[in-house]
């Protein structure tokens, strides 16, 4: 939204904000004319930011809204919107607590738009005035479908050691509950099909990480090398060791497995290998994420319980060219579905700016 709307508008000024340390290196490449962490959410605090970026219009994404934050600006006049916003049923927001925390701040918002209907009825239960939102989609879908369509310097010279017609299944965001199944499963699809290749990048990259993976290859009898090796073309498991790159390498990917599924936390992003039309294996709890169950009722991403599910599903693809190829139509299909958030989610934008 950020690059759509500076295409359009120059002249105006962005800041971003977040307030998750993950969001820090993603901040460097938004560009924004001003980004840092967001402070905490304190009167102090942020009648001085306010003070500091005068802003004619303040935005959120997603899922939080800072109640003092918005107490501020709504004071001041600045007008505040939503996108892509959304309420998962199990969300704590539902609690009676934050209800009475936030009610205000949701009511408080000139324009929101929403993922899906659920949302939009669950933000009105929260305080979100009827009127004042729509449905818009979500903006990643654009962004995703955006992402793959680009070719770049970085990403061929990233791909090109690894562009070596084998089988490759790509493994992202992984923790170790998902290489407790995932590995046993490899370890069997390798006895059946041994030119199959594994790329996996674990969520956190540290030397005991790393190292843990190169010794379960190493005892496995494969081939490991971590990315940036010069063995990397003939390695049977190659090792992510730096961020910034899976979403890339998803586009040589022929089944993707997208870490999470095995933890409370939830799975991890499903639209980038989907948008490239890779089909996508994930563990048993997703309940509450909308992109997984959009893409296993298309047939675009598989819900695996165990090692021998994984196995059977990914036995199935390599065994059958057209089971594969529905898969993968599928998951492209499922996202071009979802393309237009961002121009709606524009479209607010210009509404919340001409209310000011």
């Amino acid at each position: 939204m950020i690059e759509l709307y500076r295409s359009r508008h120059p002249e105006v000024q962005v800041a971003y904000t977040f307030f998750s340390p993950s969001a820090e290196r993603f901040a460097n490449g938004v560009h924004a004319d001003f980004h840092d962490y967001l402070p905490f959410d304190s009167g102090h605090e942020m009648k001085r930011a306010l003070a500091a970026l005068t802003p004619s219009a303040i935005v959120f994404s997603k899922l939080d809204v800072w109640p003092v934050l918005v107490e501020c600006a709504a004071r001041r006049g600045v007008k505040l919107g939503m996108l892509s916003a959304t309420m998962p049923a199990s969300s704590l927001r539902h609690s009676s607590l934050a209800r009475i925390v936030l009610h205000d701040a949701y009511a408080s918002l000139d324009v929101v738009g929403a993922v899906s209907d659920p949302d939009a009825l669950r933000l009105m239960e929260a305080g979100v005035q009827p009127e004042r939102i729509t449905v818009t989609g979500d903006t990643r879908y654009d962004q995703a479908w955006m992402k793959a369509a680009s070719e770049t310097p970085e990403r061929a010279a990233l791909l090109r050691p690894l562009r070596i017609g084998r089988f490759t299944i790509v493994a992202g965001s992984t923790w170790p509950s998902d290489e407790a199944r995932l590995f046993p499963a490899w370890n069997e699809l390798r006895r059946r099909h041994p030119n199959v290749r594994l790329i996996i990048a674990p969520h956190e990259i540290s030397e005991k990480r790393l190292d843990s993976i190169q010794v379960w290859a190493r005892e496995s009898g494969f081939a490991a090398a971590r990315i940036d090796d010069a063995s990397v073309p003939i390695a049977d498991v190659v090792i992510v060791s730096r961020y910034g790159v899976l979403g890339d390498l998803y586009a040589i990917a022929d089944i993707a497995y997208v870490g999470g599924g095995f933890r409370r936390a939830g799975l991890h992003s499903l639209l980038e290998p989907a948008a490239f039309g890779v089909p996508v294996i994930i563990g048993p709890r997703h309940e509450d994420n909308r992109d997984a169950r959009l893409l296993v009722a298309a047939g675009g991403a598989f819900r695996c319980r165990d090692a021998a599910s994984i196995s059977s599903c990914i036995t199935r693809m390599l065994d059958s060219a057209g089971a594969l190829s529905k898969a993968r139509d599928a998951a492209h299909e499922t996202v071009r579905a979802g393309l237009g958030a961002a121009e709606r989610s524009f479209d607010l934008i210009e509404q919340l700016i001409a209310l000011g």
